[in-house]
C-alpha cells in the first residue's frame, strides 16, 4: 500500500538545522555527505536538503510505494506532471511529480 513515509525539508543551513531540530525535538540525524542529513527512525522519517541545486521551494512529501514503474505510470495517467523521472540514491529509486494543483511530491521506492 502506498503511504506517506518521508517529508524532505529545503535547509540552506545543515549544521543549523540540525541543531534546531535537535533543540527543539530531541530528533538525532545522521549525515548523508555535507548537504544531506536525515532521521532514521523507520517510520516517517524526516530528510534535510541543502544543495540548492536540488532542494524543492517547499516541504516535499515522499509516498513509498512496491512498485515504482507503474506508480510512474500511474500518476501520469491521473494527470501529474513529472519533474525529475526516476533516478537513484542510497537506499533506493524514486521520481518526483506536480500533482495537478502545483503541489511537488516524489515517490520512492526501496531497496
Amino acid at each position: 500500500m502506498a503511504r506517506p513515509n518521508y517529508i524532505e525539508l529545503p535547509a540552506s543551513d545543515i549544521a543549523a538545522s540540525k541543531a534546531f531540530y535537535h533543540q527543539a525535538f530531541g530528533w538525532e540525524l545522521t549525515d548523508f555527505g555535507p548537504s544531506y542529513a536525515a532521521t532514521m527512525t523507520g517510520d516517517v522519517d524526516v530528510g534535510l536538503q541543502g544543495d540548492p541545486t536540488e532542494a524543492t521551494r517547499a516541504p516535499l512529501p515522499v509516498i513509498a510505494v512496491d512498485d515504482l514503474e507503474a506508480a510512474l505510470l500511474a500518476v501520469t495517467a491521473a494527470g501529474a506532471s513529472i519533474v525529475r523521472p526516476i533516478f537513484a540514491f542510497p537506499g533506493g529509486r524514486r521520481f518526483q511529480f506536480l500533482d495537478p494543483h502545483g503541489n511537488e511530491l516524489a515517490v520512492v521506492q526501496a531497496d
